[in-house]
């Protein structure tokens, strides 16, 4: 065998080629979007919107909005949960950073289950998938709606108490407002001259 034919047999071919850069090109758009927060969330407002006006406008699919409600509580629960739960920790084992459960206790910050970016990135794909699927009769599976709306709102009630009382119980919260900010000796307006 030639070297040349052993150099052709490992490069890979064009189609594994091809979606390896459309992949690299997905991923620096990602990338290049993650400081970008204010207009990740406006993107997503905009796909709620256009899949909330599909759903009303073609009367169905109500089976999809269901099960994309599902998810985004699941991942709004893993977005307000701590990394490491403090009802899970054992006083022996040091996991790396969790949260005070005890006033005396240093403290530590708090660490998502699920960063920000992670909860933006599946909620997006969630909007998609579902639009997605909205074009397919398939997926327009009859049901009483009102029920539906009933059973969700009910089980949104009783995750957000269990959330809120753990929250209170391991006296974490889940949003900060930014670092502290403190505020100097006010500025006279002289100026001292040496």
């Amino acid at each position: 065998m030639s070297m040349e034919e052993s150099e052709a047999i490992q490069q890979p071919g064009l189609i594994p080629r091809f979606f390896k850069s459309l992949s690299q090109r997905w991923q620096s758009m990602l990338d290049r979007s993650t400081p970008h927060t204010v207009y990740r969330w406006l993107f997503i407002v905009v796909l709620c919107l256009y899949y909330i006006y599909r759903i009303i406008s073609l009367q169905g699919w109500y089976i999809v909005t269901y099960a994309l409600g599902i998810y985004l509580l699941n991942l709004l629960i893993a977005f307000l949960t701590p990394r490491v739960d403090p009802a899970m920790l054992d006083d022996d084992s040091d996991d790396g950073p969790g949260l005070p459960t005890r006033s005396n206790e240093e403290f530590r910050p708090f660490i998502r289950r699920l960063p920000e970016f992670k909860f933006w990135y599946s909620v997006a794909k969630a909007f998609a998938v579902s639009i997605f699927c909205t074009f397919f009769d398939a997926f327009n599976i009859p049901v009483f709606w009102p029920i539906l709306v009933v059973y969700f709102i009910t089980l949104f009630c009783i995750t957000m108490k269990r959330q809120i009382r753990h929250m209170i119980k391991y006296r974490y919260i889940p949003f900060t407002h930014g670092k502290t900010k403190y505020k100097g000796k006010e500025d006279s307006g002289k100026v001292v001259s040496g």
